[in-house]
C-alpha cells in the first residue's frame, strides 16, 4: 500500500519524503482545500515535485474546491503548469474542473477528493465515468463496506488513517459558509464544530468535535481489503507533525505490523483530540468518539518535535532509491561501472585501463566496498556484480569518481519524464437564459405539513423523503390521481448494505407511478435510472459552475439544484445546458452527520423528536433525523426570498420551496406570502449567501 502524507510547507515535503512517505499531497495557488495554510508558492511545487520524482516519491496536486466559471478559467494555469512539471495526479471536487482538467491536459491522472461524498461502490463507478482513476472514500465508512468497494472497484481507493475528522460527511458541510462566509468547499472553514454548543437547560459542551483519527492497529486489515494508499491528513499542522505521523506508519507498513505502544504515544504528543478513535472503521459510533484538543507535556512535546525537525535537517538525506551497479576491468580494456535504478534507467561510466600491481591488487572486495559508498545521496546499493582479471590494480579514487559519475547521471534522468499533452480549456456556447420566471417545486420533511393551502400554488413536483412517501404512499396515490406531480427525495448517503432497504422503498413508489427523484450524489445517478426514475439533482452535488452542469448531464441528470453557495449574478452567468433549480426558501441544511448528536448525548437514540443545538450567541439550530439514524443539523434562521424577484430573472426553471420544522399552517403562510409579497415574515430570516456572497 502507498503512503501518502500531507505537505502545507515545502519543509513539510522533505519531512514527508525524509521519513518515508511513498506521495505527497500539497496546495498552491487559490484553489485548494486549505487555503489558511502556508502551502507552497509555484517555485517551491516546482521545486518539490523535483525533489520527490528524483527519490521516487510522488507528488498529488490539491486543486480539491469548488469554483465558480470565472475561478474555473483562472484555474486552467494552474492544470497547464502542473501537468508541465509532471505532477502525479491532481486531486478534485469540482465536477467542473475535472471537465477542464480532461480537456486541457488529458493525460494529467485525477484522483476524486473525499470532498465528492463518495461512500459506495455505485459512486466509485460513477467517478470512474468520470474520468477519476482514484477515489478517496468518505471517512464515515466502516470496514465492511471498503473492502466491499475495493475488491470491486476497477480504479483505486484511498482511505484516511490518521488526522482531524469533520463532523460532517466532507464536501456536505455548508455551516461555516452560512453563519460566517468562510466555505469549507472552498478552503476557509472557520471549524464551527470545534465550538461549545449546549441543549435546552444544559451546560454548553462540544457535541460536535470528533476525537482525531488513527487507523493505527487496522493497516494490516486496510491492505486485506485492497485499498491502494492510506492518507494522513494534515496540511494545516508543522512539519514536525508530518515527520512524526510519517515515520511511524512508514516504518509500520514497511514491516508488515501495527503501530506499537511506544509510537502511539509519540502520535498523541504530536497531537490528539483526548486521544484517537477508529469508530467509523469499527463502526462503533457514539459519545466516545468526541474530544477536544489534548495538550502534550511541554517537555515530551519538545523532545519529540526536536528529534523530528532533525530527521529533515538540510544536510539530510534518505537514500530509497536502488541502484544496481556491474563492474568490469580486463586486461587491457577501459575499466567499465554499470549501473541501472528501479525505472530502467542506465548509464556506463569508463576509465583508463587497469594497471598490473607491483605489490597488491585490487579485489572483488575493495570493488564492493567502494561501490557501496552511497551514504549521503538518494541511492542505495543493490545488487552488485565485479569482475576483475588477477594481478590488476584499479584505484579506488578510479572506481569512486565512476560510482559518482553514475549516480549524478542517474539523478538527472531520474528527474526527467515523459511530456504530456497539452491543449486549451473551451468553455462552450454560453446558452441564453430562459425568461419565464420558474415554476414552483416543493419539499416536505412530513406529509402532514400537506395542506389544499400549500397545494394551490400547483408546484410542479412535490417532494418527500423517500421514507415519508412510501409510509404514506396510499396518500401520495391519491395526490397523484388529483393531477399532482409527486416525486421522491433520495437520503445524501446510503451504504452499499443499506440499499436493499432502499430499492424496497423505491420499486413500490416507482409501481404507483411516482418517476421524479432528488438524488445529491453522483452513486445513486445510474442506478436511480435503471430503476426507471427521472433523477434530478439536489443541492449535495455542489453545482457551482456551467462544466458541473455537463458532466451531470452526462450521467443522466435532467435539472439540477444551484449551490445556494453562490450569489444571485453567478447563477444567472451559469450556461444551463439542463433545467437549474433554486432553494428560495427554508432552513438550509449545514451538517448531514454518521454520528447521532442526540445519541451520542444521552445513550438513547430520540431524532425522532425534535432537538436543537444552541450556540454561544443564543441561535438554536434545529436537529432533523435523516435515513438510518443519521442526522441534518439545519439553519438557525429561514431563507426568506417573498420580498425579492430576482430569483425570477436568472434562467431558472425551478424554485423551490424546502419545508422542515415549519407546521401546516406556516407552510401555507410561507406560500402565500410568495403569491402575494408583504402577507408574512419570518420572525428569524435570512437571505442566505445569494446577495453577500461567500469567500
Amino acid at each position: 500500500m502507498e503512503l501518502l502524507s500531507p505537505a502545507g510547507s515545502f519543509a513539510a515535503v522533505r519531512a514527508a519524503v525524509l521519513n518515508g512517505a511513498d506521495a505527497v499531497y500539497f496546495g498552491f495557488g487559490d484553489y485548494n482545500a486549505r487555503r489558511n495554510a502556508k502551502n507552497l508558492t509555484e517555485d517551491e511545487a516546482k521545486q518539490a515535485i523535483s525533489f520527490c520524482r528524483t527519490r521516487g516519491v510522488k507528488t498529488y496536486i490539491t486543486l480539491n474546491t469548488l469554483m465558480t466559471d470565472r475561478e474555473l478559467i483562472k484555474a486552467e494555469k494552474y492544470v497547464k503548469l502542473m501537468n508541465e512539471e509532471g505532477a502525479d495526479a491532481v486531486i478534485v471536487q469540482d465536477l467542473g474542473l475535472a471537465r477542464l482538467i480532461k480537456m486541457v491536459a488529458p493525460d494529467l491522472p485525477m484522483h476524486a477528493s473525499t470532498q465528492t461524498s463518495v461512500h459506495s461502490l455505485d459512486g466509485v463507478i460513477a467517478a470512474e465515468k468520470l474520468g477519476f482513476s482514484r477515489v478517496v472514500l468518505a471517512r464515515e465508512l466502516p470496514l465492511t463496506e471498503i473492502e466491499m468497494i475495493s475488491k470491486n472497484a476497477s480504479i483505486e481507493t484511498e482511505v484516511f488513517i490518521h488526522g482531524a475528522l469533520c463532523m460532517c460527511y466532507s464536501g456536505q458541510c455548508y455551516m461555516s459558509s452560512v453563519i460566517g462566509q468562510r466555505s469549507g468547499n472552498r478552503g476557509l472553514c472557520a471549524q464551527p464544530c470545534r465550538l461549545q454548543y449546549s441543549f435546552f437547560g444544559e451546560a454548553p459542551d462540544y457535541h460536535l468535535s470528533l476525537k482525531d483519527l488513527s487507523l493505527a492497529g487496522h493497516l494490516q486489515e486496510l491492505k486485506d481489503a485492497g485499498v491502494s494508499c492510506l492518507k494522513i491528513e494534515g496540511r494545516m499542522k508543522r512539519e514536525e507533525y508530518t515527520a512524526i505521523c510519517t515515520s511511524i506508519y512508514a516504518k509500520a507498513l514497511k514491516e508488515e505490523r501495527e503501530p506499537n505502544r511506544m509510537e502511539i504515544g509519540q502520535l498523541v504528543t504530536a497531537f490528539s483530540r483526548d486521544g484517537f478513535t477508529d469508530g467509523y472503521l469499527t463502526n462503533k459510533k457514539g459519545n466516545w468518539m468526541f474530544g477536544v484538543k489534548s495538550e502534550a507535556p511541554p517537555k515530551e512535546e519538545k523532545v519529540l518535535y526536536h528529534e523530528a525537525k532533525n530527521s529533515y535537517a538540510p544536510d539530510k538525506e534518505i537514500s530509497r532509491v536502488v541502484l544496481n551497479f556491474s563492474f568490469v576491468a580486463r586486461k587491457g580494456k577501459k575499466v567499465l561501472l554499470a549501473c541501472e535504478d528501479e525505472n530502467g534507467n542506465n548509464h556506463i561510466a569508463e576509465a583508463p585501463p587497469a594497471e598490473i600491481a607491483v605489490n597488491r591488487w585490487t579485489t572483488i572486495t575493495d570493488i564492493e566496498g567502494s561501490l557501496k559508498k552511497t551514504g549521503g545521496t538518494i541511492f542505495t546499493p543493490g545488487n552488485i556484480s565485479a569482475h576483475i582479471d588477477d594481478g590488476l590494480v584499479v584505484p579506488l579514487s578510479a572506481i569512486n569518481s565512476m560510482r559518482r559519475e553514475c549516480t549524478q547521471n542517474i539523478l538527472e534522468k531520474r528527474n526527467k519524464f515523459k511530456t504530456r499533452k497539452s491543449t486549451t480549456f473551451h468553455p462552450g456556447l454560453q446558452r441564453i437564459n430562459r425568461t419565464e420566471a420558474p415554476e414552483f417545486t416543493i419539499s416536505v420533511l412530513k406529509f402532514e405539513q400537506l395542506s389544499i393551502d400549500l397545494l394551490s400554488c400547483r408546484p410542479k413536483i412535490l417532494y418527500l423523503p423517500l421514507y415519508e412517501a412510501f409510509r404514506n404512499r396510499e396518500d401520495i396515490e391519491v395526490l397523484q390521481s388529483g393531477g399532482q406531480n409527486c416525486g421522491l427525495v433520495m437520503p445524501r448517503v446510503i451504504f452499499d448494505s443499506e440499499w436493499p432497504v432502499i430499492e424496497k422503498w423505491l420499486l413500490k413508489m416507482r409501481s404507483i407511478g411516482v418517476v421524479d427523484i432528488l438524488c445529491g450524489n453522483i452513486g445513486q445517478i445510474e442506478k436511480l435510472i435503471n430503476l426507471g426514475f427521472v433523477p434530478h439533482g439536489d443541492f449535495g452535488l455542489n453545482v457551482m459552475n456551467s462544466q458541473s452542469l455537463k458532466e451531470l448531464k452526462k450521467l443522466g441528470l435532467v435539472s439540477a439544484t444551484v449551490s445556494f453557495e453562490l450569489n444571485i449574478s453567478q447563477i444567472r452567468d451559469i450556461s444551463k445546458c439542463i433545467d437549474a433549480e433554486m432553494i428560495i426558501y427554508g432552513r438550509l441544511p449545514l451538517m448531514v452527520t454518521e454520528n447521532c448528536i442526540l445519541k451520542s448525548r444521552t445513550g438513547n437514540c430520540t431524532c425522532e423528536s425534535s432537538s436543537q443545538l444552541i450556540d454561544r450567541t443564543g441561535k438554536a439550530f434545529p436537529i432533523i433525523r435523516e435515513f438510518n439514524h443519521r442526522n441534518v443539523i439545519l439553519n438557525s434562521h429561514k431563507l426568506f426570498l417573498a420580498d425579492k424577484d430576482d430569483y425570477k430573472h436568472i434562467g431558472l426553471s425551478y424554485a423551490r420551496f424546502s419545508f422542515t420544522t415549519e407546521n401546516q399552517l406556516e407552510c401555507a403562510k410561507v406560500i402565500n406570502s410568495y403569491m402575494n409579497p408583504g402577507q408574512y415574515e419570518p420572525t428569524m430570516m435570512t437571505r442566505g449567501l445569494y446577495y453577500r456572497g461567500v469567500d
